[in-house]
């Protein structure tokens, strides 16, 4: 046998190795594993000939004038409000959608690409209450959206701080969006999204990013992600074309997504419905392009079934899985970025049925190869609640798919072919040097599951996994450290959240983004 080489340091060294915090946030993901491909190409033609029929014979419903008058310019045909269109115009205006581009964050290191093989995990947006680092659901605030922003900064899988995770109740919904993305900025140097509640709401989500980070830097580079949600069957109303244009001329991301229930307001069959949901998102992606070619604009959807006991949506079921692998080829199909839906659960508490249904979309999204992978931590409820809980135990799942997504890696390989020889017939691997030397990247060791014994468990009081979650959240904001804002940019910012709270009438209404 080979002579085994010793490695100092000691036991407590090693340990303080393994326990120290590193909250990096890991590259934009670049996926290796073979996508799962549920049509062949004759199914996949069968669905863009469907989608093209329905937007030459059934039409598109764009509630907005100025959106008719733009698509009038460019040879659409138009009856009242129905626009119908031509599949070769289709084809000609997706072509200028760039297939992948890069976000330009705060901090230049955590810049990330999108397309092709490239996405990236953004938290979840939207919901109206929150359970709490005690699982309190109630109304959240703005310091509660703030606790959310760090832990997205802190939280390494995560790479943008989203926008309106929870709603903060006690700000006037007219002037939220100001609030909500100076927190987004404020508290996390990674990319972000914008609001997209009104027209003017965008533009000052334009606005700001421009004062951060210039209006010729937007010009060329892409900072933020706006979201423009359809309203099906086949409608798009003026509020997100609104939207939609102020983000365009600024060259700006937009996701055009379809609203999906399946069941509800799409045939009830997983074909027809990604037929209908891909004549959507095509006609809003041919829009982007009519208001700005070449803009960067994201295929988008959000999916749920919804049970015919109830009428509810629902997470986590295999039509949703399917959907996603389809929607994914088309996507490809058109040579476009995509987004989906990430960890949605159904249950009122982070609970097994909670867990059951997020797992099952991550991998499905993983495998499909989405790119702008939405709602990736902390969603339950059917998006009623984000929970504190959850939102670092999904973080932590979607480290674990980061890991399987990126495949084997081979680095390493001779050196640990040759430990067999060290070790030979009946040893153990657990005290050889190569073992001492890559424990902690061979394989993934979550923080928040618990592995050890019975015994153990008990003695340390027996934490099921909510417990254990919630005193990781309050540890990692106990040591959150806000990322520098140049002091003449914050003071810009707020100088105009000012002007414009000025001049915004106080309003109370909600409202939510999918």
């Amino acid at each position: 046998m080979s002579m085994i080489r010793t490695r100092s340091g000691g036991r407590a060294a090693r340990r303080a190795i393994r326990t120290a915090p590193n909250h990096d946030m890991l590259p934009g993901l670049k996926g290796a594993l073979p996508l799962c491909e549920v049509m062949n190409g004759a199914q996949v033609e069968q669905i863009d000939t469907a989608s093209m029929e329905i937007l030459e014979n059934v039409g598109v419903q764009f509630r907005d004038p100025v959106a008719l008058e733009d698509w009038r310019r460019v040879g659409a045909k138009i009856d009242g409000e129905k626009v119908f269109l031509d599949r070769g115009l289709v084809r000609e205006l997706i072509t200028t959608i760039p297939s992948q581009f890069t976000y330009h964050a705060r901090d230049p290191l955590k810049n990330v690409a999108l397309g092709g093989r490239h996405a990236v995990f953004v938290p979840m947006t939207g919901a109206p209450y929150l359970r709490d680092l005690d699982d309190v659901r109630r109304n959240p605030t703005l310091a509660d959206l703030a606790d959310f922003h760090k832990l997205s900064h802190m939280l390494p899988a995560l790479h943008s701080s989203a926008h309106h995770i929870v709603e903060p109740y006690d700000h006037p919904i007219s002037q939220r969006h100001l609030r909500i993305t100076y927190s987004s900025m404020k508290h996390s140097d990674k990319m972000f999204m914008g609001m997209t509640t009104s027209a003017k709401n965008a533009e000052d989500v334009m606005d700001m990013c421009a004062i951060l980070f210039g209006d010729e830097f937007l010009e060329t580079h892409p900072v933020t992600t706006g979201n423009c949600n359809g309203n099906s069957p086949l409608v798009w109303d003026e509020t997100m074309l609104g939207a939609m244009r102020a983000f365009c001329r600024r060259n700006q991301p937009v996701l055009c997504s379809p609203f999906v229930l399946g069941g509800a307001n799409t045939p009830a069959n997983v074909p027809a419905t990604v037929a209908q949901l891909n004549a959507e998102a095509l006609s809003a992606l041919a829009y982007t392009q009519v208001i700005r070619k070449g803009a960067p604009a994201i295929y988008g959807h959000y999916l749920s079934t919804v049970s015919m006991k109830s009428g509810a949506p629902m997470a986590g079921t295999p039509e949703i899985s399917l959907m996603n692998f389809m929607i994914g080829q088309m996507a490809r199909y058109y040579d476009v970025p995509w987004r989906t839906s990430n960890t949605l659960g159904g249950a009122k508490t982070f609970d097994a049925q909670a867990g059951y249904e997020s797992a099952t979309t991550l991998s499905a999204v993983v495998h499909a190869g989405a790119n702008y992978i939405w709602h990736s931590a902390g969603w339950n409820e059917a998006g009623m609640h984000c929970s504190m809980a959850k939102f670092v135990v999904d973080a932590e799942q979607c480290a674990m798919a980061y890991r399987m997504a990126e495949g084997p890696k081979w680095s390493g390989f001779d050196d640990a072919i040759a430990a067999v020889s060290d070790i030979g017939p009946g040893g153990h691997f657990l005290g050889h040097p190569h073992t001492q030397e890559n424990f902690q990247s061979a394989y993934f060791m979550p923080e928040l599951f618990d592995n050890n014994s019975i015994e153990q468990w008990t003695a340390e009081g027996e934490k099921e996994i909510t417990q254990r979650a919630l005193e990781y959240a309050r540890k990692l904001l106990s040591e959150y450290q806000e990322p520098t804002l140049d002091p003449a940019k914050g003071e810009a910012l707020m100088d105009y959240i000012a002007r414009r709270e000025r001049e915004i009438p106080a309003a109370n209404a909600l409202n939510t983004e999918f």
